[in-house]
């Protein structure tokens, strides 16, 4: 079962949680510890997927260290962009995950058996959709980073970004990116993404946690493909989920090969105004 996964990767994930933290959030910044990084663009693009639940117990530190990540940006030269997808299959042991998405557990099931994963698990990080990190191993997190934004990626862009506050509100916006080099489609696909979001958990491995995410997807579209040799240039409208504020939203594009594959170029926009 995918729970019992989840709980067998837990000594191991906590004991690397501070290691982790340490080298990439302290050690990369320097004196500088402490200050969020400053975004540039010419910083390379690389997409971090956390599959994670609060139904989890290992879980809350993968959290804590993706907000540092967003936060702190402590792989010079790369724009991590970072995406917190909560899934189900914890939603059964005592507490519901209030984000939690059969569509986010089908896509990590489907990167499962791309990658020769023999089960899903969480947490569980992806980078560009190549590569799962070994949650005991902080020298292969910065080689898979390092790697990452040294790959090249296309330029994708998102411009022209509206909020219609109609009921319900509809989130507009540009979505465009290069052709891709090999001369091969890719998938385009959207996300729209809690900035932040606070859980007061009662029951379950958490119960009694006030837990804190980051980038909680709340939808992930496809939207169209680039075309062999073509660039991609669309209006996508996406409908908002009820209630949400657009002061907390950001919203995530990117351009992936068919698998769910590598991904070969992403963009950030947040906030959206």
């Amino acid at each position: 079962m995918r729970g019992i996964s989840g709980r067998i990767t837990r000594a191991v994930f906590l004991s690397a949680a501070s290691i982790l933290l340490v080298a990439f959030v302290v050690g990369a910044q320097g004196p500088e510890a402490g200050k969020p990084a400053a975004s540039t663009t010419e910083a390379h693009p690389v997409l971090i997927e956390l599959f994670t639940s609060e139904g989890c117990s290992s879980c809350p530190p993968a959290d804590v260290m993706l907000e540092k990540l967003d936060t702190y940006q402590p792989v010079p030269g790369a724009q991590l962009i970072v995406l917190s997808e909560h899934v189900t299959y914890w939603d059964h042991d005592g507490w519901k995950d209030p984000n939690s998405s059969a569509a986010l557990t089908d896509r990590q099931s489907s990167y499962e058996s791309v990658l020769g994963e023999k089960d899903s698990f969480t947490p569980q990080i992806i980078v560009d959709g190549a590569s799962t990190i070994r949650m005991g191993q902080a020298e292969q997190m910065e080689d898979v980073f390092n790697k990452a934004k040294a790959a090249p990626k296309l330029s994708v862009g998102i411009d022209d970004v509206k909020i219609d506050t109609t009921t319900p509100a509809v989130l507009r916006a540009r979505i465009h990116a290069d052709a891709t080099p090999d001369k091969h489609s890719a998938d385009v696909y959207v996300a729209v993404a809690l900035n932040r979001f606070e859980s007061q958990v009662l029951h379950g491995e958490n119960g009694g946690k006030r837990l804190t995410h980051v980038a909680v997807v709340q939808q992930l579209t496809k939207v169209g493909k680039v075309e062999k040799g073509k660039s991609f240039d669309q209006e996508v409208d996406l409908k908002l989920m009820p209630g949400a504020d657009p002061k907390n939203l950001r919203l995530v594009a990117f351009v992936q090969e068919h698998g769910p594959g590598r991904v070969l170029g992403a963009a950030l926009r947040s906030p959206l105004n």
